[in-house]
């Protein structure tokens, strides 16, 4: 269900390319559109976040699914740009709902860490696919296949717990874990790193929606773009390998080193964009996405052990994915060009960096630093 959520954000270069070619929608316009469907997850996932305690799972789940196969099913009939913006915010909310369900039954497993990686190795497979497929449809299709990957959830539905664990089945629950130290960390600290995932996510929402349309602009050829953003999805799973190997160095170090990475690896092509350093940007972006996804769950995770904040990741991803795109289109639309919009979008991966630096002076300040932090 997570990954059928998350389809949208994990092919928007090609959708925002078939938007252009196919509905001819404007540059500017494509970074609206699919950033509507973005904030609409985000939405979608903060209403999932206020009710998945208290309502059916199951039924929150069927209400976001048909939601979304009836914004999917209404773009194949409305095609003007103004109906198409809102289809897609009604849309992403169905999907937000679903998505959030997801995640939240997903850190309530026995191993959430497990359950987690898990969810980020068939993530670099899911977006291969899809980045693969959707070239080769038209308008009609790709809203076709995003309705029959919503059906799909339906069928697992009997599958998903219905309502969170009792008090009895917790202690069950937590006698089978592995005892992990809490940070006991005022709740600033975990909001802050909410805010930190949502500037990531500025970041990713900018670059990843007009990649390949800037490709095009500098005269990329498209066989060369299109299998680059196929294959480059695959190393998400080399993120996740990098990931467990660097865990010896803590939390707060990798993701510093791949802040920096991430925002050096967007902004190398305000300067033009050529075959080769696409090729060097696009793996390594795509590396340090997964990558820097384990690191900021993880901080997360130990930081607010309830649960109820780790609840709205997809909600701040989808509200980064929402204003990177939008920041984005008012540059283009302002004529200021995708040099300066790499360097805008690359510069917020920088002011995510300073705000894990001061809960990291936060961790220090309070003596020694646990070893999980250093």
């Amino acid at each position: 269900m997570a990954l059928v959520g998350y389809s949208v954000m994990v092919s928007v270069p090609v959708l925002s390319t078939a938007m252009v070619a196919i509905l001819g929608f404007s540059e500017e316009q494509v970074g609206r559109v699919w950033g509507a469907d973005l904030g609409g997850l985000s939405i979608g996932a903060i209403l999932s976040s206020l009710l998945v305690s208290r309502v059916n799972r199951r039924h929150l789940v069927l209400a976001g699914v048909l939601l979304s196969i009836g914004g999917n099913a209404l773009c194949m009939v409305f095609l003007d740009y103004e109906q198409v913006l809102w289809l897609r915010v009604a849309t992403g909310i169905g999907s937000g709902i679903f998505t959030a369900v997801a995640v939240v039954s997903l850190g309530g497993t026995t191993v959430p860490v497990r359950a987690f990686n898990m969810l980020l190795f068939g993530f670099a497979f899911s977006t291969a696919l899809e980045l693969h497929l959707l070239p080769q449809f038209t308008m009609n299709e790709i809203f076709l296949f995003f309705i029959g990957l919503a059906g799909i959830c339906v069928l697992f539905l009997n599958w998903l717990p219905a309502r969170p664990l009792n008090d009895e089945e917790l202690a069950q629950q937590e006698a089978g874990q592995e005892e992990v130290e809490d940070w006991h960390v005022p709740k600033l600290m975990p909001v802050l790193c909410l805010v930190a995932i949502g500037f990531t996510y500025v970041n990713i929402g900018g670059y990843y929606t007009y990649i390949e349309l800037a490709a095009h602009a500098d005269g990329i050829a498209e066989d060369w773009v299109g299998p680059l953003l196929t294959w480059s999805s695959i190393f998400a799973v080399v993120g996740c390998a990098i990931a467990m190997v660097c865990t010896r160095f803590g939390l707060f170090k990798p993701l510093f080193v791949s802040l920096l990475a991430m925002a050096a690896i967007v902004m190398m092509l305000s300067g033009g964009i050529t075959d080769l350093n696409i090729l060097v940007s696009l793996f390594s972006f795509m590396t340090l996405w997964t990558f820097v996804d384990v690191y900021q769950s993880a901080m997360m995770a130990h930081m607010d052990r309830g649960g109820s904040l780790v609840a709205l990741m997809p909600s701040v991803q989808g509200l980064g994915q929402f204003i990177g795109p939008n920041i984005s289109a008012s540059i283009l639309g302002a004529g200021m060009g995708y040099g300066t919009m790499f360097m805008v979008s690359g510069s917020m991966a920088l002011v995510a960096t300073l705000l894990y630096c001061g809960v990291f002076a936060y961790m220090h300040s309070r003596g020694p630093v646990l070893s999980e932090a250093s």
